[in-house]
C-alpha cells in the first residue's frame, strides 16, 4: 500500500521528517486539508493551527503557523513560518503568552497594528494550548488502557 513522506521545514530547522505516513491533516488557508497517498498535486497557503500526522495507527500533533504546503508524488513538503512538535510546547509559556495578549487586547486606545499583533499572539498561544491539552488527554487515555490513541476532540 502506498505511503506518504512528510517534511516540515522552518527557516531555522527541519521540524519533522518521516516516511511511511498514512495520512496528514493540515490547516490550509481555506480550512483543513486531509491528504492520503495518491493525492493530486497541490500547492497551497497554510494557516496557523494543528497539523496531525497518522503513521501506523499512531497520531502525532504539531503546531504550524503559516507557510506553504506542497503535495507531489506522495511527498508532502511544508515550508512553515514557524512549527513545533506537541512535545516541544511549553504549556506555562503558552498560557503566559495568552494572558499577555489578552491584557493587551483589553487595554484601550491601542493602535490597530498593536491590536493585530496581540490578536495574532493570542491565536498562536491558543493553538499551542489546544495541542498540549489533546496530547495530555491521549497520554492519559493510553496509560489507563482505554481506547484508540487517535481519539480526541
Amino acid at each position: 500500500m502506498a505511503k506518504l513522506s512528510v517534511e516540515i521545514i522552518t527557516g531555522e530547522r527541519v521540524v519533522y521528517e518521516e516516511s511511511d505516513v498514512d495520512m496528514v491533516v493540515a490547516p490550509g488557508a481555506d480550512g483543513a486539508l486531509g491528504i492520503l497517498p495518491s493525492h493530486a498535486p497541490l500547492f497551497t497557503l497554510m494557516s496557523l493551527g494543528e497539523m496531525r500526522v497518522v503513521k501506523g495507527g499512531e497520531e502525532q500533533s504539531l503546531a504550524v503557523f503559516g507557510g506553504f504546503l506542497e503535495v507531489s508524488n506522495d511527498h508532502i513538503r511544508i515550508l512553515a513560518d514557524a512549527a513545533e512538535r506537541a512535545e516541544e510546547i511549553d504549556v506555562d509559556r503558552a498560557e503566559e503568552a495568552r494572558e499577555r495578549a489578552e491584557s493587551r487586547k483589553t487595554e484601550g486606545g491601542q493602535a490597530t497594528e498593536e491590536m493585530m499583533r496581540a490578536e495574532a499572539a493570542m491565536r498562536r498561544s491558543m493553538v499551542r494550548l489546544q495541542i498540549s491539552r489533546r496530547r495530555r488527554g491521549r497520554q492519559q487515555q493510553q496509560q489507563s488502557g482505554g481506547g484508540s490513541p487517535q481519539g480526541g476532540s
